[in-house]
């Protein structure tokens, strides 16, 4: 879409790093929510963000390498936000319901990789109080990391899951329904 190559995320922070963030405001899915339906979620939805990207792309088509750069920075610019505010919420709702003043926030995956993204989330861990913990960054190449820790973070708690559970494209953050299939 953007000629930018594969992985991605390296590209799109390299790019971002020339770019005018004021130029592309692309949407903030579930953030932008003008009836507050979501305003208490924790559920992160990136769905519509690149069709925004796509649709920005085309209007101004041929892109230049500047162009290229400015949407680059505005797209980085909602998934930071994005981030930044969920965890946020996460973190003052982790407080509220279990009483620990200092928790913990894993940033891991391609976030972690991406340093924008990365000094938003310390950003948010130093003013929420929190201990932000992140793999080395030769772990933050992609999700495999996230995936890693989430079942390191079961195991510890004694929780597992047999081959039979059922795969889910999307599976909300509040959800004790870990159906299995029959």
């Amino acid at each position: 879409m953007l000629g930018l190559g594969y992985p991605g995320g390296p590209a799109v922070e390299q790019a971002a790093a020339g770019g005018d963030v004021a130029r592309f405001r692309f949407p903030r899915p579930l953030l932008d929510d003008p009836g507050g339906r979501y305003r208490d979620s924790l559920d992160f939805s990136f769905s519509g963000l690149k069709t925004a990207v796509r649709l920005a792309a085309q209007k101004v088509s041929p892109l230049s390498e500047q162009d290229v750069q400015d949407i680059c920075a505005g797209f980085q610019a909602s998934v930071t936000e994005i981030l930044a505010r969920r965890c946020r919420q996460a973190l003052q709702r982790f407080r509220t319901e279990t009483g620990r003043e200092n928790p913990d926030l894993v940033i891991a995956g391609g976030v972690a990789a991406n340093r924008a993204i990365f000094s938003a989330m310390e950003m948010v861990a130093e003013e929420q109080g929190a201990r932000m913990i992140v793999p080395s960054p030769s772990l933050c190449t992609d999700n495999g990391a996230m995936v890693a820790w989430a079942g390191a973070e079961r195991h510890a708690l004694g929780q597992s899951d047999g081959f039979d559970l059922a795969a889910r494209a999307r599976w909300p953050l509040e959800s004790d329904d870990m159906k299995v299939r029959s």
